[in-house]
């Protein structure tokens, strides 16, 4: 029976707009306490995103299944025609239709700079969503989302028996050292980017030999530098897997979490696991958007064999 992963986080558009100019010629410095500016953005595109969204599309480019768990609003058809098209299952997708689907409006400009604004919508609702309502679960996830429904299901998973990654992301200002903690002790492993585990460790108090000794692993991504799985029986080094080019990063640390799921899913070893999640993040990173990239099985086997 094919093995399946229950992605816990936040489905989400993403409207991106290009500014071209610099937002510097348009504010005062002096002036920031009344600030009042409009910008002219004559590109725009809508992306389809989210954590819980992305991590799905990239399990299935890598043959397995994956269910985003998440809530989402009354504009969600498009997207759900999306996942439908891409063989993405929404099982576990829930519907509020007071609310509009979560998205973030992001304007860049021509240094790279950028103003954003994010309405949650119905992501503040997924505490509605019950790990238990999944079955025959092998692995999950806890990625960003609301509060209450990040904590809701790290204690689903803990109770159920199912093993868990926690993955705290853009999501890490809503808890503080206990919470943290928890999650921590109630996961199977724990990832997150170097800033994150920075302010992880400044919360807590723990180094990566006390998070190892809760948990299987703690995987920390370096970007460019690649990333270190640190286990019990020592740090497992990852080298950054080479891009063709570096369009958009966007969506890369979805990716790499979707390699990790892959590995686990199948009992791979961790440098094996960590060389697919490197390799994943570096092929996202060739396109646009978070879920534009593609590319078959042999494909991914030929350029995992060439790195």
């Amino acid at each position: 029976m094919t093995k399946k992963a229950l992605i816990c986080g936040s489905v989400a558009y993403d409207t991106i707009m290009v500014f071209g100019d610099r937002f510097r010629n348009h504010i005062l410095p002096d002036k920031i306490h009344m600030l009042n500016v409009s910008f002219l953005v004559p590109q725009l595109r809508r992306e389809f995103g989210g954590c819980a969204g992305n991590i799905a599309y990239n399990l299935k480019l890598l043959g397995d299944v994956g269910y985003p768990m998440a809530t989402v609003g009354k504009d969600f058809g498009p997207y759900a025609e999306w996942m439908r098209k891409n063989g993405v299952p929404a099982d576990y997708v829930k519907l509020i239709e007071s609310e509009h689907t979560a998205q973030a409006f992001i304007t860049t400009d021509l240094d790279n700079n950028q103003i954003t604004a994010f309405h949650p919508g119905a992501m503040q609702q997924s505490h509605l969503n019950r790990v238990t309502d999944a079955k025959d679960i092998a692995i999950g996830i806890v990625a960003p989302d609301g509060r209450d429904g990040m904590i809701q299901h790290a204690n689903g998973f803990a109770d159920a028996g199912v093993p868990f990654i926690f993955d705290p992301g853009q999501a890490l200002p809503l808890f503080d050292a206990k919470d943290l903690k928890r999650f921590v002790e109630q996961a199977t492993w724990v990832a997150a980017n170097e800033y994150e585990w920075q302010v992880i460790q400044q919360r807590t108090g723990w180094t990566e030999s006390d998070v190892t000794q809760l948990t299987e692993a703690l995987i920390v991504t370096k970007g460019a530098e690649g990333s270190t799985i640190h286990t019990k029986g020592g740090p497992v080094h990852i080298p950054c897997a080479k891009a063709h080019k570096v369009v958009d990063p966007t969506g890369c640390g979805d990716a790499y979490r979707a390699g990790l799921i892959h590995g686990l899913l199948h009992g791979l070893d961790w440098p094996t696991t960590g060389r697919i999640a490197s390799l994943m993040g570096a092929i996202k990173i060739e396109t646009l958007g978070t879920q534009n990239h593609t590319f078959s099985a042999a494909q991914f086997q030929q350029r995992l064999a060439e790195v």
